[in-house]
């Protein structure tokens, strides 16, 4: 894990990788709950038998705001500022579903640091916005699922 020790450490970082996580294997106990939550229970995700039947995955797939959502969960292994004290997920400015994830499959998260600007913040505390270039790798898959430009408010 890459250690920052505050803002101004980071913001000095802009332009330069900032790891990889580990893998995370996506399970179809994720792909279920993830559907549970947003109501999308379409059979590609869902229906293993039929998947097994007439997808060209012959599986299972997550669908790809699953795979956007785990960004948060594989970045705070990637890198941290210990002055930090919030961070504030702030949306996205660009993102491609690019690759289906099977269920099954390894994911891990690159990230490039692309961008800092000062974000106003309340008395006494600092803050950036943050743009983070995204790419989620299946292990043993050259193409990405997924890219993105992430974007996260960070004070101290």
């Amino acid at each position: 894990m890459l250690t920052f020790s505050t803002l101004t450490e980071f913001a000095a970082h802009v332009g330069k990788p900032l790891g990889e996580s580990d893998y995370l294997t996506v399970t179809q106990e994720m792909v279920n709950q993830f559907a549970d939550a947003t109501g999308d229970h379409q059979w590609i995700h869902t229906d293993t038998a039929r998947a097994a039947r007439e997808s060209p995955y012959r599986t299972t797939i997550a669908h790809g705001f699953l795979t956007l959502s785990l960004a948060p969960k594989l970045m705070e292994t990637i890198y941290r500022v210990d002055s930090v004290k919030m961070g504030i997920n702030y949306g996205t400015n660009k993102v491609r579903f690019t690759g289906a994830v099977p269920v099954g499959s390894r994911l891990r998260l690159s990230a490039v640091l692309q961008q800092v600007e000062p974000q106003p913040a309340g008395a006494g505390s600092t803050g950036l916005r943050v743009i983070t270039d995204i790419a989620f790798q299946l292990e043993g898959v050259d193409k990405p699922a997924c890219v993105a430009e992430w974007i996260t408010l960070l004070f101290e």
